[in-house]
């Protein structure tokens, strides 16, 4: 099948709408999901949420499990156009936290990364995200959040 890809991201928004709305009403966890698609969570439910595009084994899998159609597979299975937060700052209190991060931390990454490594960037094509829940030895829980990324070196031309 010839690989396609999205220019609008609307019709893969209405379809995260959708399996987001069967995944609940199966009460399946993300976990789930990637399992029958046989991915990692982190990149199935990307992909699910109109970020990646998923293999046609894996799209079909992740269809059959919530009931979805061959639309849907295909869908799945297109090049979306990324980019899951419209301008401006974020307003859920998660992801503004993140953007939060950014904000206090951004300037202390490049820092780091760039003495490190040099002039490039941390990959988000040849990436690998994690994340995990761990007690907090003071008391509660803590988020452990991997962020795994191919250092691309800038090269001159």
């Amino acid at each position: 099948m010839t690989i396609h890809a999205q220019f609008d991201p609307q019709a893969r928004q209405q379809l995260a709408i959708a399996a987001v709305e069967a995944k609940t009403r199966k009460d399946l966890t993300w976990q789930e999901v990637a399992d029958a698609a046989g991915l990692s969570v982190a990149f199935v439910t990307a992909a699910v949420l109109g970020q990646h595009a998923l293999p046609e084994d894996s799209a079909r899998a992740v269809a059959a499990l919530l009931g979805l159609d061959d639309d849907a597979v295909t869908l799945l299975r297109t090049i979306p156009t990324r980019g899951s937060i419209p301008g401006g700052v974020p307003t859920d209190p998660t992801i503004y936290r993140f953007y939060e991060m950014l904000q206090v931390y951004g300037t202390t990454l490049k820092a780091l990364v760039h003495e490190q490594f040099g002039d490039g960037i941390i990959s988000a094509i040849n990436f690998k995200l994690d994340v995990k829940k761990v007690a907090d030895p003071e008391g509660g829980e803590r988020a452990v959040i991997t962020l795994d990324g191919k250092y691309l070196p800038t090269k001159p031309f």
